[in-house]
C-alpha cells in the first residue's frame, strides 16, 4: 500500500516540479551577503550615503602656459585642500599621471611584448620604446602658503606631500606646485593627452588633459586611493572649484571646462556676438568660427599671446583644447530650467561632418541623459575633434571620426563619429557627476555609460546600425575561451579584453537587466534613484547593486552574481517537448480509480519525444482522494477541473543550463494555426536546481514548433539547441550526410 502511495504522489507532484531530479547546488541565488562590504553610517544598507557619508574637496588657481613654439606646457597651482574625513592627515596624495610617458615608467618596464618578422615600424617603436622624447613632469616646486618648501616623495606616477602640521577633520590647507612638461604625441604614444600635428600646415591642435599635479581621492573605502597610473584604469578624483588661465598663441581658439570669464578680451567684436546669439539659438548651432577665419588663421601664426580665463565649480577635473585651427559653433539646449551651451570645435579636416552631426550629438546627448539621470548641471558641453580618440573630462571631451580628405565619408564612418561623441559626453554623468573610481572599477562608468549611450543612439538614431550593449552583439565575446576572460568585478589593470567586457559586456547585463528582467519603467526608476543618491558623490559598486534593488523591489542578487561576478555564458537548452492531452473517458468521474491505476498510468512504457509526430500521449487526471485533504473538511470540485483541460494541449518542457548564467526563460510558442505566442518566465525558476527545470503549459491550440530567446535578448551563446523539434535546427548539409549514411 505504501508503494502505491509513493507512486499516486509522484504522479500528482509531477505537474508541480516537486519530483524534479537534483542537481549540485552552486548557490547562484544565494544573497551576496559578506561579498558586498558592510554597511555602515558612510554607506547604507540601502546603497545610498548615509548620514555621515563625507568625501574631501581640493579647490585650484592655475596658471597654465601653451608653448607652440617647443610644445610644452609651463604652469603653477594653488591648492586649497579641504579634510572633511573624521581622520587626522599627515601627508597628501598626488596625481602625476604624465609620468606615464616619462622615461622608464613603470608602464614601459611592465609592458610584455614579443618579436616577429615584418613588424610595421610605428609598432616596434611603440612597444620598444625607441622615440626620443623627454616625457613626464619637471616639479619645480612644491611649497606651502608661505613660500616654505615642502618635502615631497615623487614614486612613477604619485607625489606625497608631507604637511609640517597634521591636518585635523574640519581644517584646511593650501599649498602651491610648480611643473612643466613636454606635450607628447599621441599618433606616437597613444596618450589621452598630447597633441596632433598637420604637416600640409604646420599647425597642432592640443587635447591638453592630465596637465597639472591633482590631488588622490581620500575616502572611506579605501583611504588614499594612490593606485599607480599604468595607462588603462583611468581617474579618482575629488570635487572642488576651479580658477584656471590659460595662456596661448592669441589667434589661437581655446576650448576649455567650465565658463569663460573674460570673452571680450580674447574674442573679437564678430566672435563674441556670435557667441552671445548662441546662447539663445535652440533650433540649430551659430557658428561663432568660421571655416574661411580658421584656415585663414592657419597661414599667419601669431607670436603674441592670449591669456584665456575659466571658472568651473564643482568639478572633478579640468582640461582644454587649443588651436589656431578650430572652427566653433555652439546652440543653446533646453534642459527644464538650465540652458547649457552644446559646442564643438574642429580644423577644417573634420568637416562637412563636423558641422552637421557634432553638436546636434552633444545636444541629443544632454536630453536623454538628463532624462535618465540628472538633469545636466554645467554652463557647457563640448566635443573636441581629434584624431583617433574618445576621451572625457567635465564639460569636455575628444572625438574622433574624420572624412575623407575630399570631404566625403562612409554612412559607417558618421555613425562611429556620433557613437564617440554620445560615449564621451554622456561621461559627463558617469564619472563626471556620478563620480566612481576608475582606477579600480572601470565597468562603473565605461560601461553604465556604455548603456546610457546606447538608449540614446536607439531613441535619437534609430535608423542607424547599433550592436555595442545588444545582448546579441556579445555572442561572439560570450562564446569566446573564457581564459582570457575576467568578471566585471576586476581591477582595470587586469583585465585583457578591456572593450568587449567593461564597455560591452557591462552595458549589455543592464540592457537585458532593463528590457527582459526588470521592465523599463520599473528599471528607470531605480536607475534615476541611483544616480539622484550619488550626483557630485563617490559610488561604489555595492551602492549601485543595493540601490537598484532597493527602489524596486526586485531581489538581484542572483543577477550580480553572475553577470558580474563570474565569466559564465547563457547557454539554455530544450531537452525535450512532451505533449499531453485528456483521455475521452475523462469526463466520466464516478468510478474512483485506484493508486494501483494510477501507477500503471504513470509509468506506461518509455517514449521517444523528438518532436510532435506521434501525436499527443493520453493521461488521465484522478478525483482526489480523501486521503490528501489532510485535516480539512472541504473539497475541490473535480469535475470541474477536469472540464478545463479538456480538450486542451498540455506540453511539458525541460530545459538545462549549460552555460552557467541565470537568465529568464522566453519561450515563444508556435501553432498549427501559424499563430505565436510568447510566455516570459522570471529567472526564479532556476532557484531550486540551477542546472535543469521542467515546467508544463496549457494551450488552447495545437503547438508545431517550440522557441527559446526568440526574439534574441539573453546573448544565447548556442542558438542550435534552442528549437524543438530538434530536426528544424539542422542544416540541409546535416540532413543530406543523415540521408547518405
Amino acid at each position: 500500500m505504501l508503494k502505491h502511495l509513493l507512486v499516486f504522489l509522484f504522479a500528482c507532484t509531477a505537474l508541480t516540479g516537486w519530483a524534479q531530479e537534483p542537481a549540485k547546488w552552486q548557490g547562484k541565488f544565494e544573497q551576496l551577503g559578506t561579498t558586498l562590504p558592510t554597511p555602515n553610517e558612510y554607506r547604507t544598507g540601502s546603497g545610498a550615503p548615509g548620514p555621515r557619508y563625507w568625501q574631501q574637496k581640493a579647490d585650484y588657481v592655475i596658471n597654465v602656459e601653451l608653448n607652440d613654439d617647443n610644445q610644452s606646457i609651463t604652469g603653477s597651482e594653488t591648492i586649497t585642500y579641504h579634510n572633511n574625513s573624521p581622520e587626522t592627515l599627515r601627508y597628501l596624495w598626488m596625481q602625476l599621471d604624465q609620468n606615464v610617458i616619462a622615461q622608464n615608467s613603470l608602464k614601459s618596464q611592465t609592458r610584455t611584448n614579443t618579436m616577429r618578422d615584418s613588424i610595421p615600424a610605428k609598432f616596434v617603436a611603440g612597444s620598444l620604446d625607441l622615440y626620443d622624447f623627454d616625457g613626464g613632469y619637471k616639479i619645480k616646486s612644491v611649497k606651502d602658503a608661505s613660500g616654505t618648501t615642502l618635502s615631497h616623495t615623487i614614486n612613477q606616477t604619485m607625489m606625497r606631500v608631507d604637511l609640517p602640521k597634521a591636518l585635523g577633520p574640519g581644517q584646511t590647507y593650501t599649498f602651491s606646485v610648480e611643473w612643466s612638461y613636454n606635450i607628447g604625441d599621441r599618433m606616437k604614444d597613444g596618450e589621452r593627452s598630447g597633441l596632433e600635428y598637420f604637416p600640409e600646415d604646420g599647425n597642432y591642435v592640443y587635447t591638453i588633459a592630465q596637465f597639472f599635479p591633482r590631488m588622490c581621492v581620500f575616502d572611506d573605502v579605501n583611504g588614499w586611493q594612490n593606485k599607480q597610473f599604468l595607462g588603462q584604469g583611468e581617474f579618482a578624483l575629488p570635487f572642488g572649484d576651479y580658477k584656471v588661465k590659460i595662456t596661448v598663441p592669441s589667434d589661437h581658439i581655446v576650448a576649455s571646462t567650465g565658463s569663460l570669464q573674460n570673452a571680450k578680451d580674447v574674442l573679437s567684436k564678430t566672435e563674441l556676438d556670435r557667441f552671445e546669439k548662441a546662447k539663445t539659438s535652440f533650433d540649430k548651432p551659430v557658428i561663432i568660427v568660421t571655416q574661411d577665419e580658421a584656415t585663414k588663421k592657419e597661414k599667419t601664426k601669431a607670436k603674441t599671446k592670449k591669456t584665456w580665463e575659466f571658472h568651473a565649480d564643482n568639478v572633478r577635473d579640468f582640461a582644454f583644447a587649443s588651436s589656431r585651427k578650430f572652427i566653433w559653433d555652439a546652440q543653446a539646449v533646453k534642459i527644464n530650467d538650465k540652458t547649457p551651451l552644446a559646442m564643438s570645435f574642429y580644423p577644417k579636416e573634420g568637416n562637412p561632418l563636423w558641422e552637421k552631426e557634432s553638436t546636434l550629438a552633444v545636444k541629443n546627448t544632454l536630453e536623454v541623459y538628463s532624462r535618465m539621470t540628472i538633469d545636466y548641471p554645467y554652463p557647457v558641453a563640448i566635443s573636441v575633434h581629434a584624431a583617433s580618440i574618445g576621451m572625457e573630462y567635465p564639460m569636455i571631451c575628444f572625438n574622433f571620426g574624420r572624412p575623407n580628405k575630399d570631404g566625403s565619408y562612409s554612412n559607417s564612418t558618421r555613425t562611429r563619429m556620433i557613437g564617440v561623441i554620445v560615449h564621451e559626453v554622456g561621461h559627463n554623468f558617469f564619472p563626471m557627476i556620478i563620480n566612481n573610481d576608475e582606477r579600480q572599477w572601470t565597468w562603473m562608468d565605461e560601461g553604465i555609460n556604455s548603456f546610457v549611450q546606447l538608449v540614446t543612439e536607439l531613441e535619437r538614431y534609430p535608423n542607424d546600425n547599433w550592436s555595442r550593449g545588444l545582448p546579441e552583439g556579445l555572442v561572439g565575446y560570450m562564446k569566446g575561451d573564457q581564459s582570457y576572460m575576467r568578471p566585471l568585478m576586476t581591477n582595470s589593470e587586469q583585465i585583457i579584453q578591456f572593450g568587449a567586457e567593461q564597455y560591452q559586456k557591462a552595458a549589455t547585463a543592464l540592457y537585458i537587466l532593463r528590457e527582459t528582467v526588470m521592465g523599463k519603467d520599473l528599471f528607470d526608476k531605480a536607475f534615476k534613484e541611483y544616480s539622484e543618491r550619488w550626483a557630485f558623490k563617490h559610488p561604489q559598486p555595492a551602492d549601485f547593486f543595493r540601490t537598484l534593488e532597493d527602489a524596486s523591489a526586485v531581489d538581484l542578487d542572483w543577477f550580480w552574481r553572475g553577470w558580474f561576478y563570474t565569466t559564465d555564458n547563457v547557454d539554455q537548452t530544450i531537452d525535450y517537448v512532451k505533449w499531453y492531452k485528456l483521455r475521452n473517458e475523462q469526463t466520466k468521474m464516478e468510478k474512483q480509480v485506484t493508486p494501483k491505476k494510477a501507477e500503471a498510468s504513470a509509468g506506461s512504457g518509455k517514449k521517444e519525444y523528438n518532436d510532435f509526430s506521434s501525436g499527443a500521449e493520453p493521461i488521465s487526471v484522478l478525483p482526489t482522494d480523501d486521503r490528501f485533504y489532510q485535516e480539512f473538511y472541504g473539497r475541490v470540485d473535480d469535475k470541474a477541473i477536469v472540464n478545463k483541460l479538456q480538450n486542451k494541449n498540455m506540453y511539458e518542457i525541460k530545459l538545462s543550463n549549460k552555460g552557467g548564467l541565470i537568465m529568464p526563460v522566453i519561450i515563444e510558442w508556435t501553432f498549427k494555426d501559424g499563430s505565436k505566442e510568447i510566455d516570459r518566465i522570471p529567472a526564479e525558476i532556476w532557484r531550486k536546481n540551477e542546472s535543469t527545470v521542467t515546467k508544463v503549459f496549457v494551450k488552447e491550440k495545437e503547438v508545431v514548433s517550440v522557441v527559446l530567446d526568440p526574439l534574441k535578448e539573453t546573448t544565447d551563446v548556442n542558438t542550435a539547441d534552442n528549437v524543438f523539434p530538434k530536426r528544424a535546427t539542422e542544416s540541409k548539409f546535416d540532413q543530406f550526410k543523415k540521408g547518405s549514411n
